[in-house]
């Protein structure tokens, strides 16, 4: 198989046009702003005091992280292509999808019981370890990357359709004090079922599913405007990702 894209930091005409196509509260929020103190977590912004990284502990989290790496690899890299990789993975996501499965609202039926056992510090603590890590590199299919690189970098204006990098960064690293998840080297085939998810509505359960996330009711819309295509371009241009 050819080497997988490395995606460039595109122009700022690129991003521009992705943002000039994307609803108002898709607009990324400036990262905040962080510091390393010794052998724990970066320590959050004053801003923002309700982020993981006030609370956690990347050393507790390497400990905890045992159980995790049974579906999730060690460190984090997955290398069952239905399991998503969690290495560099924003901790603020992290986090907010743990305490969705703890409350039963995003359905898995591994996840759920899981996640049940876990407390918030644990949560935390999770987080944090696991968006110290860093993804090993997948291949993109070169059948399909240059569509989904388009799709990504553009979008589809004639569906209505933002560019993935207005929220999820040039090289999809995602925002971090915004929650829009990284999407680099994450698994294709999981990432079409998200996608898939997110469109029939079966990604969060509970009486209000759209607003369970932050990001929810923005993901439920564009997803229901992407073709079986599209979804499968651009989960395999995110793969090759670096």
């Amino acid at each position: 198989m050819p080497p997988s894209p490395r995606v460039a930091w595109t122009s700022l005409a690129v991003i521009a046009a992705a943002l000039q196509w994307a609803p108002a509260s898709a607009t990324p929020t400036p990262a905040a702003t962080f510091a390393t103190a010794g052998p724990t977590a970066p320590a959050a912004a004053a801003a923002a005091p309700e982020l993981p990284f006030t609370k956690g502990r990347i050393a507790d989290g390497t400990t905890k992280s045992a159980v995790c790496s049974a579906c999730h690899g060690p460190n984090g890299n997955s290398v069952n292509p239905e399991w998503p990789r969690l290495a560099g993975q924003s901790a603020v996501y992290i986090a907010e999808q743990l305490r969705l499965f703890r409350a039963e609202v995003r359905t898995n039926p591994v996840m759920q019981p899981l996640a049940a056992t876990l407390s918030d510090q644990d949560i935390d603590d999770l987080a944090v370890y696991y968006e110290s890590q860093t993804p090993t590199g997948l291949e993109a299919d070169p059948s399909y990357w240059h569509d989904g690189e388009a799709l990504y970098l553009r979008g589809d204006r004639a569906r209505e359709i933002p560019g993935c990098v207005a929220c999820h960064g040039p090289v999809g690293r995602g925002n971090l004090a915004a929650g829009y998840p990284a999407l680099r080297a994450q698994q294709a085939v999981y990432v079409v079922k998200q996608l898939n998810d997110y469109a029939s509505g079966a990604r969060y359960g509970g009486p209000n599913p759209q607003q369970a996330s932050r990001n929810g009711a923005m993901m439920f819309s564009i997803a229901r405007r992407l073709t079986p295509e599209q979804i499968r371009d651009v989960a395999s241009y995110v793969q090759g990702m670096r």
